[in-house]
């Protein structure tokens, strides 16, 4: 059976480096699964959940902006900013970056383009860790209700 080798890399560290049957992340383009015998491909990601699939297990991580290359040989690279397996994720501590998130981005509207663009990544990325981290904890406790969706 065909695989994918994956290797999951940020500025501090490799995050993820194994074989796996499959890998899906959120790209500028709308969310990509990449299955082996994937078309050699370079996009650009946006901040969400990455899932693969390794044994019929499934692997959740949180990433932020970056890149996906597809390689020929079944070789999958991403570089992103942050990715954090779903083990990692605090939710207090997310809900409070994400509080934080939604002031600057609040005060930056007024402020120029950059700055702006600045605070609305740092929005998505808060608010893709929290959508990953509600739904490993909804998995792993189907009796927590899943919080009402924002906008």
């Amino acid at each position: 059976m065909d695989e994918l080798s994956l290797k999951i890399v940020t500025p501090e560290k490799i995050v993820f480096e194994d074989h796996v049957s499959s890998v899906t992340a959120m790209t500028q383009s709308g969310e990509i699964t990449i299955l082996p015998q994937h078309i050699p491909l370079v996009t650009q990601l946006r901040a969400g959940e990455l899932r693969c699939q390794k044994n019929g297990e499934e692997i959740l991580l949180a990433a932020s902006t970056g890149f996906l290359e597809v390689r020929p040989g079944n070789q999958v690279i991403i570089l992103a900013d942050t990715v954090e397996r779903v083990e990692e994720l605090e939710l207090e501590k997310i809900e409070a970056a994400k509080a934080e998130a939604q002031k600057l981005l609040e005060e930056a509207q007024g402020a120029d383009d950059v700055a702006f663009a600045n605070a609305l990544a740092g929005m998505e990325r808060e608010t893709a860790r929290y959508k990953v981290a509600m739904k490993h904890r909804h998995h792993k406790n189907p009796a927590v209700p899943l919080p009402p969706k924002t906008p």
